[in-house]
């Protein structure tokens, strides 16, 4: 639901107090750290609070962003592309649960879901785990019920087949494959949900680290499938959350 929607309604049933909901809604659009500035108003304009992308940031700087938005009442801060060295000295000064495989931290707890279904994320081999993990994590922290089918590729077509069930009663399915990124086109001509295919930096020389299996994904002769970068667990997870949430508009 939409966080302006959900605030109003909380007026309507009394739940929220008018001044309280004023004062939500003129949450301060950002705050400028120095180093960053973090957008404090994005859950009210988007309905998803902002994400660390932790590459290419200091355990301090990440820590400073977390701090900030905890303070302003974030309960669920998602921090991707996260190493290990860094989450030990982040994980001393907030209270943070490291994925390790997703290269995920998550401060605070993950919400109880509210999509209209499940999102169902398949992969084509065990080496696809790391960037499934990634899409799993942020769609659970976004408010989704997930469902993970691992190792289902087409070299051995009768995994994915003995599935059916779980394929068909999906709201959102996310296909993630390397090699030559097949695994997207099978899902999506046996599917009646939209799929989004994540091709992985997976395989041998002519895979041109991710670039085959993002050609061939692209190339998709199945209708409803769309595809984002290579390795993209995160804006897969993110993209499965927001159709997970879509609500009609009259």
């Amino acid at each position: 639901m939409n966080e302006v929607k959900k605030i109003l309604l909380q007026v309507k049933d009394g739940s929220l107090s008018v001044d309280d909901a004023l004062t939500k809604l003129k949450l301060s659009p950002f705050e400028d750290l120095g180093y960053a500035k973090v957008d404090l108003h994005r859950k009210v304009r988007q309905g998803t609070a902002e994400v660390i992308y932790g590459a290419g940031k200091t355990p301090e700087q990440i820590i400073g962003i977390a701090q900030n938005m905890l303070q302003n009442n974030q309960s669920t801060i998602l921090i991707t592309r996260l190493e290990a060295e860094a989450a030990k000295l982040i994980g001393e000064a907030l209270p943070m649960t490291y994925y390790h495989t997703a290269k995920i931290g998550l401060v605070g707890s993950l919400p109880q879901p509210d999509g209209i279904g499940t999102v169902l994320v398949l992969t084509g081999g065990t080496s696809d785990i790391p960037v499934a993990e990634e899409a799993a994590l942020t769609a659970e922290a976004l408010g989704n019920k997930v469902l993970r089918l691992y190792d289902v590729g087409v070299a051995g077509i009768h995994r994915l087949l003995s599935h059916m069930e779980e394929i068909m009663s999906a709201s959102v399915i996310i296909a993630i494959a390397g090699m030559e990124g097949a695994l997207a086109s099978v899902v999506g001509g046996l599917a009646d949900c939209p799929i989004i295919a994540v091709p992985t930096s997976v395989g041998y020389g002519a895979a041109f680290n991710g670039l085959a299996a993002l050609l061939s994904m692209l190339n998709s002769c199945a209708s409803g499938v769309g595809v984002v970068n290579i390795d993209n667990g995160f804006g897969a997870g993110y993209l499965a959350a927001m159709i997970n949430h879509m609500e009609g508009k009259k």
